[in-house]
């Protein structure tokens, strides 16, 4: 199959997002290194976030909401002892600065142990999240109340490691439009000493992994034969 009939049946090219960029940005400079207007994305990942971001180009973006649902695998690390206003470390602090010496190991486990399984997360007040036609982000910023509307989620996994200067390190598995931003900060609110997402990257869509990904500036770097190349891009 040549390079026309692979793009014109569709592709998935699997990103290494780098930290700083919307997931639109990353569509925005595939489409201009691609020369396709075709290309969708199948989860968001925030600004700060790194990691794998599959793209759906040419005929694989009818697909787009098939991949949407799969399951999604993170590591990161939860920053202990401030809450802030977007639940990561790009927000303004909510409140001061608190003492997290009584959250042992024991305390971190019983309260991790109720973000397992099945349970109703609301979304954070500054996401993408709509109601009634507006984004929460565009009511917080403004100051106005964002409704609290539950929605049920599943993680299969979340492991912690040691807590090291308030820092906690973790892995987690979970169902298509869960908030780990929210675990994060929800976490922090159980263990009484408040929390936010220091750092998050996605290594994982289903089965698709980080580790076939191509980073994003040399993505942009291949020519066209070497950039329909496997293993970051796979025909449909």
């Amino acid at each position: 199959m040549n390079a026309s009939e692979l793009l014109r049946r569709g592709v998935l090219f699997l990103i290494d997002k780098p930290a700083g960029l919307t997931s639109h940005d990353v569509v925005e400079r595939a489409r201009r290194a691609t020369g396709m207007a075709r290309i969708g994305h199948s989860g968001t990942l925030d600004p700060l976030a790194t990691g794998l971001l599959l793209l759906c180009a040419g005929g694989a973006a009818r697909l787009q909401g098939f991949f949407t649902g799969m399951d999604k695998s993170y590591e990161g690390v939860i920053r202990l002892g401030q809450a802030t206003a977007t639940y990561d470390r790009d927000g303004e602090p909510a409140g001061p600065l608190r003492d997290c010496a009584g959250a042992g190991p024991q305390e971190i486990e019983r309260a991790a142990e109720g973000f397992r399984g099945e349970f109703l997360q609301s979304p954070p007040p500054y996401s993408a999240k709509k109601v009634g036609g507006r984004r929460f982000y565009e009511m917080a910023r403004k100051g106005e109340t964002v409704p609290i509307v539950p929605k049920k989620v599943r993680v299969s996994e979340f492991s912690l490691g040691p807590l090291d200067q308030a820092r906690l390190p973790f892995t987690i598995r979970c169902s298509s439009g869960t908030y780990v931003r929210s675990i994060a900060n929800d976490l922090g609110e159980k263990l009484g000493c408040g929390a936010h997402l220091e750092t998050l990257r996605r290594t994982s869509i289903g089965s698709f992994r980080v580790e076939d990904a191509a980073p994003l500036e040399s993505f942009e770097a291949l020519g066209t034969e070497e950039r329909l190349q496997g293993p970051h891009a796979v025909p449909r």
